[in-house]
């Protein structure tokens, strides 16, 4: 048991290393989402800049052309002016007026490639600064380039880093769920020792139940024939009017006890989960407090409910007291049953602690109501929870005033007759009965809430884990309740019974009469016990009381063994259940594991695309997902023989729970906050949870 609770203390500490991580994961995930949107702002710039270039590139290449045939233009007009001014010197003499129309097309000419000249100086100092503009904007890209790069190094070795505190964690519990499948097949062998043993006793009890019944009958003829007195047939000589000490009545109160003990740890510990998740989701919904601070009210309300341990802890601590003061040897009723007034208290202390938060839910509730994102069906749900959670804390309310009627005997003498427990009695059962329907109405309207809450757009994976959770916690507390209530109902005739009544009067027992039953019934075993030398006068009624010895003895012997089995069988199956949870826990583990690795890898592949890294990166990048795979393959396929152990408990939660992450705690090990623990699942704690 100390080895399952160091190991329960382990795995709370690891899903809280787990919910850091993922925390930094968050961070990381939301820092390489900013790069990629940077890197696809920075490849459009590069990619109109590379437009620009083609275009200026086009210019260039027309102004060229043109630039070419402007020469060539030019060398034909000079060629055309030296031809003019070789005829112009041949005809001189015939005129002035030639040589006046050659000077008009000269003086045309030469302002025409002036023109050329400056239009050609132009377009070379527009290229000259398109040159010098490309090559600054390529050297600005490149230093962002690197700059990029090295932002990527830096989170591909955060990534690297959490991926091998996974893989620690992963062996760790690997280890762990050895150490429990070795730890559970010693607990079979030791079931099947007992087993076994069981049916040797049974058939010692048999034999010896035959020889009693010898017994007796020889002891019955010999009192019948011998000892005829019998003094339980006048009511003179019981004038202490003390009742018999009933032996099976605290057999049966014990028993009673010690199922309603279970059932009482089992609601302690559905109460823990449903308060530590509701604290989990006020954190959550509707403001993330990671991102933003959440409302003042909120923030009042997670603080009342992080101190729902001091209250819900103390009821099975009260509890398992009372049922370790109610032995054999005790006398069992109201009036004797001293601790039922400390449970009582603890129960109106939990009630209190109730009605304090109840205001601070229906308004967590309204501003869940108000936030943008809520729709009318979501506001109807919220409305109907409100008047559950009413209706709980009334009925809550109405418990504790039946139990504080019930332990008043204890303190005040003649505080309540007979009648009037039985009534009690009844109505506590009724009552039971209504705070099982109204948990169960709750979770019916908060599954149906959970649904609606996941048709949103801006659900988040941690609000999905986080009312899952929640739902599970509300499972559970809907079958303890109605665990509870049917096993009051069953035990209501023993409840309002009396199983000690003076013989000769009808009012309850108190305390001086159960002293003076215990000290007549130590007086009479002492004298029975004291019978052991020879007296002539009395052998026959020697012998009958040796007989009665023999046949009490024989009968608490086969009765303790009885209730060894019990406790044998109750101690296998609570361990049965402990293998089963650890063993969900290790499956949803590694199925989160996969997940994680292949959402790394996504991750991977959508970095180098949105670089946009040469074919090779490309290349490696691609091989690296392939490589992850078949890893991811091969771990699936050694563990297939583990998995096939819990496929059946795993598969309905890894259908639900789709791509959430751990944050399951386990209850009792941290105080009644699940980290899914969980384990969760687990919910996925398992479960545990």
């Amino acid at each position: 048991m100390a080895n399952v609770t160091d190991l329960q203390t382990k795995y709370s500490k690891l899903a809280q290393e787990y919910s850091k991580l993922r925390a930094q994961n968050q961070v990381l995930k939301k820092g390489v989402v900013d790069e990629q949107a940077n890197s696809v702002s920075l490849k459009e710039q590069l990619k109109q800049r590379d437009q620009s270039l083609r275009k200026q590139e086009q210019e260039m290449d027309s102004l060229s052309f043109r630039n070419q045939q402007l020469a060539k233009r030019v060398e034909l007009l000079q060629e055309e002016l030296t031809t003019s001014e070789a005829k112009g010197k041949k005809g001189k003499s015939k005129g002035d007026s030639p040589s006046q129309h050659g000077l008009q097309t000269q003086s045309v000419f030469d302002e025409d490639l002036q023109k050329k000249i400056e239009e050609n100086e132009r377009l070379h100092i527009q290229f000259y600064e398109a040159d010098e503009q490309h090559r600054r904007q390529e050297a600005e890209l490149s230093t962002r380039l690197q700059e990029l790069e090295k932002d990527s190094d830096q989170h591909q070795a955060v990534v690297d880093g959490l991926t091998t505190k996974y893989m620690e964690n992963i062996e760790r519990l690997q280890s762990d769920k050895a150490r429990l499948e070795v730890k559970a097949q010693t607990l079979e062998r030791e079931a099947k020792e007992c087993r076994m043993r069981t049916e040797e006793c049974q058939q010692q009890l048999r034999r010896c139940q035959s020889e009693l019944n010898k017994q007796v009958k020889q002891s019955s003829s010999v009192i019948q024939e011998k000892v005829p007195f019998n003094d339980t047939k006048f009511s003179d000589y019981n004038s202490l009017n003390v009742p018999p000490h009933n032996r099976r009545h605290q057999l049966k109160s014990r028993d009673v006890s010690g199922q309603a003990l279970s059932f009482i740890q089992d609601l302690v510990a559905a109460l823990l989960n449903f308060h530590s998740y509701t604290e989990q989701r006020v954190h959550i919904y509707p403001l993330d407090s990671s991102i933003e601070p959440i409302s003042p009210l909120n923030q009042k309300f997670s603080q009342y409910l992080h101190e729902n341990a001091a209250y819900v802890r103390p009821l099975e601590d009260s509890f398992l007291q009372l049922h370790q003061s109610i032995t054999e040897d005790t006398v069992t009723v109201l009036e004797t049953v001293v601790k039922l007034k400390t449970f009582a208290d603890n129960f109106s202390s939990y009630t209190h602690f109730l009605q304090k938060i109840l205001p601070y839910q229906l308004k967590s509730l309204e501003e869940e109501s108000a936030a943008s994102l809520s729709t009318a069906a979501l506001t109807a749900k919220n409305q109907e929870l409100q008047s559950d959670m009413k209706r709980i804390t009334s009925v809550f309310d109405k418990l504790k005033n039946y139990i504080n009627l019930l332990a008043l005997p204890s303190v005040q003498q003649d505080a309540m007759p007979q009648s009037s427990t039985s009534a009690v009695f009844t109505q506590l059962a009724a009552c039971l009965h209504s705070l099982h329907d109204a948990i169960k109405e709750m979770s019916k309207h908060y599954n149906q809430k959970a649904s609606l809450e996941q048709e949103l757009p801006t659900i988040t994976q941690k609000l999905c884990t986080t009312s899952e959770c929640l739902l599970g916690s509300l499972g559970s507390l809907t079958s303890s309740t109605g665990k509870i209530a049917t096993f009051f109902s069953n035990n209501l005739d023993f409840f309002t019974s009396s199983g000690y009544s003076p013989r000769t009067s009808t009012v309850a027992l108190n305390p001086l009469q159960a002293e003076s039953m215990l000290a007549n019934k130590k007086k009479a075993a002492a004298y029975i016990q004291a019978i052991k030398k020879p007296r002539p006068q009395t052998v026959a009624y020697k012998e009958a009381l040796t007989n009665r010895r023999v046949l009490t003895s024989s009968t608490e012997s086969r009765e303790g063994l009885t209730q060894q089995v019990m406790q044998s069988q109750e101690k296998i199956a609570r361990l049965e259940q402990e293998k089963e949870h650890w063993l969900l826990e290790a499956q949803l583990g590694k199925v989160r594991l996969e997940k994680e690795n292949q959402r790394i890898a996504d991750l991977e592949v959508q970095l180098a695309a949105a670089l946009g890294g040469s074919p090779n990166s490309l290349t490696a990048a691609a091989s690296t997902l392939a490589q992850s795979h078949e890893e991811a393959e091969m771990e699936q396929r050694a563990s297939g023989k583990e998995a096939t152990l819990c496929t059946s408990l795993v598969r309905c939660l890894v259908l639900s729970w789709g791509e959430r992450r751990l944050t399951l705690r386990g209850a009792k090990a941290t105080g009644g906050r699940v980290v899914v623990q969980h384990v969760k699942p687990f919910s996925d704690m398992d479960s545990g949870e």
